[in-house]
């Protein structure tokens, strides 16, 4: 597997690089580490509107500012590289069409990835992305630069929520030591990634989570962001990252859910447990994720998805 991945990216001669929808630092991180060890002929996709752009704490990724977006990306390649792409729905529009029909790579850690490329790489229960990347560069024996392991860093730093999610393992910790030893900078990155909130996100976050409502005897907290409130707080969409987080941490609730409701009247939904399995809930929705933190696109208004969802939740405590 390893051999096939190194030769399919020696032999193409334009790589594309796919990071999934609403990035997060997982597949940013890692997207830049590929980046880095394939070098010119790689571009970088973030599946936003350029205007939309990349979220603010992670523009100090190396080669991030180089990016292409679905406004820019041209049908130029012939090798696509999707990494932290759970689903191929997580593919859209352009990049899309171009990954359907040339040479294609899935590099991943999500428990529920099929494999839809025509080759994968997918560890399923690592801790990140980037721990993946991480044994692949070094079982291929591929020098990781310092640029590299700042960005393999901040994959698996953001993806085990500052090494606190149970897809920790002791590799993960060893993996964090070598990249330390290159010369990653752990303090300085960890401030830019969690130090480094905007005042309209903090009181934004401050406002959902003080309207969430509770249910099953407080076992599950859910809250319903819409377009109005964000643009009441003049807020992006990475701003909502961290809310689902939050509410998991109240000592009665076992499971919280975050429903943002789209322009198009679907609502995306953010999930996040303390002890059930969440994959068997938003599988009916052809979501995806972990145990512990899954999500879907439900396409309804947020009213009616909260209630499906609640449903599903209720037979997963229930059984």
């Amino acid at each position: 597997m390893i051999n096939q991945i190194s030769d399919k990216i020696k032999q193409a001669k334009k790589v594309l690089l796919i990071s999934h929808v609403n990035p997060d630092g997982d597949t940013l991180g890692s997207v830049c580490a590929m980046k880095l060890y394939i070098g010119d002929k790689a571009d970088i996709l973030i599946q936003t509107e350029k205007e939309k752009g990349i979220p603010d704490i992670y523009k100090f990724l190396p080669e991030i500012t180089k990016a292409k977006f679905l406004d820019t990306v041209e049908d130029i390649y012939d090798l696509a590289i999707a990494l932290d792409v759970a689903s191929i729905d997580r593919i859209i529009e352009t990049p899309r069409k171009i990954f359907d029909k040339i040479d294609t790579i899935c590099i991943d850690h999500h428990k529920t990835n099929k494999g839809y490329a025509k080759i994968n790489l997918i560890k399923g229960g690592y801790s990140s992305t980037g721990e993946v990347l991480f044994d692949l560069f070094t079982e291929s024996g591929i020098k990781i630069t310092k640029d590299m392991a700042d960005c393999l860093y901040v994959a698996i730093l953001t993806d085990t929520g500052c090494f606190r999610y149970e897809t920790v393992t002791n590799k993960t910790f060893l993996a964090a030591s070598k990249l330390f030893e290159i010369g990653v900078d752990t303090s300085d990155i960890a401030k830019k990634c969690y130090d480094n909130k905007p005042k309209s996100m903090v009181t934004f976050q401050a406002d959902i989570i003080s309207n969430a409502k509770f249910v099953f005897d407080n076992k599950v907290a859910y809250a319903i962001i819409t377009d109005d409130k964000m643009k009441e707080y003049k807020v992006k969409n990475e701003h909502t990252e961290g809310i689902a987080e939050t509410l998991r941490s109240i000592n009665t609730v076992d499971i919280s859910i975050v429903l943002k409701e789209n322009e198009n009247k679907t609502t995306k939904v953010s999930l996040r447990s303390k002890t059930i399995d969440l994959t068997p809930v938003v599988e009916k929705f052809k979501g995806g994720g972990h145990k512990m933190a899954a999500g879907c696109t439900i396409r309804k208004p947020a009213k009616i998805a909260v209630e499906l969802i609640l449903d599903e939740i209720a037979k997963c405590m229930n059984s």
